[in-house]
């Protein structure tokens, strides 16, 4: 009975209802892309990260995140390769360097520097392209480094710090946070990118553990090897700094933490002022069903029930229209927002949980409405 009950009241005036569908939609729909948003920040932090083989990641005590990780001396890479746990240690260096390519442009490059012969990403076609790496003055660029950076045809010349280096392929990660553009090149050709850095120095150790290893009790039985001079993450424990630092610590996070927050909040007011105008304008038809027996909690019922009514059909033209949205971001930002399983459930979650604040709140008024005031 409450369902069609709750069906009669919300079609008794179809101009209204559609109204507070239409708002209930952009609610459901911002709910979709503040978390679409702030789920993808952290990802993009982490997506070098993903495309690596490591068990552990060797870093300084100053490691902010993956463009301010401080600076390892190499012997501490070469004390862990002697530790009995370890199978190799990559050493990665990073810096940005100006792409001149004699157009009248400058812009930035991230480059990443690579120990030569090593394959180190979890894609086999990237390490295919590495080989290229081995010719002198040659680098790899990502294939979704920026348009402005010109063609990225193999055997173009272009300039970087001033030394005149040939594009020897491209190769697909993407470059979240790192820039407008990613280059790879072997470390020798880095030290002479980089004079003042040269190979005294890397940035991160990406450690491969022998079969059987436990990696968090290697971590810290390496860390002790180090006497404390550096950190060692575990993927685990790298996951959960950078999530940490960019949904806590980063203006993008909190801005797209408060903006789901925020969306959350509207919703519930929205679908608040549909079910009070709804009870204010047929108080008189509530009054009758409590003269004729019907209790506060079942009309209370009757109004969830026009709640979750309002939010069902809401909600899949919302789902529709982030799947939509999502693929405009992806393409225009880069970002990995995409529609998951896991992101439908969650966001279908807090639409209920709207749908019943918004009813508890909207009941107050009618719990206190007695048919004789109302006659």
């Amino acid at each position: 009975m409450k369902v069609p009950l709750a069906w009669h009241i919300l079609a008794h005036e179809k101009g209204r209802t559609a109204l507070a569908l239409l708002g209930i939609f952009v609610a459901v729909l911002l709910v979709f892309v503040e978390l679409g948003f702030f789920l993808a920040v952290p990802r993009g932090g982490l997506l070098l990260y993903d495309n690596l083989r490591f068990d552990l990641m060797l870093a300084s005590n100053q490691y902010e995140y993956q463009a301010q990780p401080g600076a390892l001396p190499r012997r501490d890479i070469d004390r862990l390769r002697e530790a009995p746990e370890v199978a190799s240690v990559a050493p990665l260096t990073f810096a940005y360097a100006k792409w001149q390519a004699g157009d009248g442009i400058w812009p930035d490059i991230y480059v990443i520097g690579l120990p030569e012969g090593m394959p180190i990403f979890t894609k086999d076609a990237v390490n295919r392209a590495l080989g290229a790496l081995a010719r002198p003055d040659t680098i790899l660029v990502d294939k979704q480094t920026r348009a402005m950076f010109g063609p990225l045809r193999a055997g173009r010349q272009i300039t970087l710090n001033g030394h005149r280096e040939t594009i020897g392929g491209v190769y697909r990660l993407g470059t979240g946070f790192m820039g407008l553009g990613v280059a790879l090149i072997g470390e020798k050709n880095f030290a002479r990118l980089f004079p003042r850095r040269g190979l005294a120095f890397a940035n991160l150790g990406l450690i491969r553990l022998k079969p059987g290893i436990e990696p968090a009790r290697a971590a810290a039985d390496l860390e002790k090897r180090l006497g404390g001079a550096a950190h060692i993450f575990t993927r685990d424990a790298l996951a959960a700094h950078e999530v940490a630092y960019w949904t806590t610590r980063t203006s993008v996070g909190i801005i797209f933490g408060s903006g789901l927050i925020i969306a959350i909040v509207v919703g519930i007011m929205i679908l608040y002022q549909t079910l009070a105008s709804q009870i204010s304008r047929q108080l008189p038809q509530f009054a009758t069903l409590k003269a004729i027996g019907y209790t506060n909690r079942t009309l209370s019922v009757t109004v969830l029930a026009m709640a979750l009514l309002l939010l069902l059909a809401a909600f899949v033209p919302a789902f529709l229209a982030a799947a939509g949205l999502y693929s405009v971001i992806r393409e225009q930002t880069l970002l990995p927002v995409a529609m998951t399983e896991a992101r439908l459930i969650a966001v279908f979650a807090a639409s209920l949980a709207m749908a019943a604040v918004s009813a508890l709140l909207s009941v107050a008024g009618l719990r206190r409405a007695a048919p004789a005031d109302v006659f």
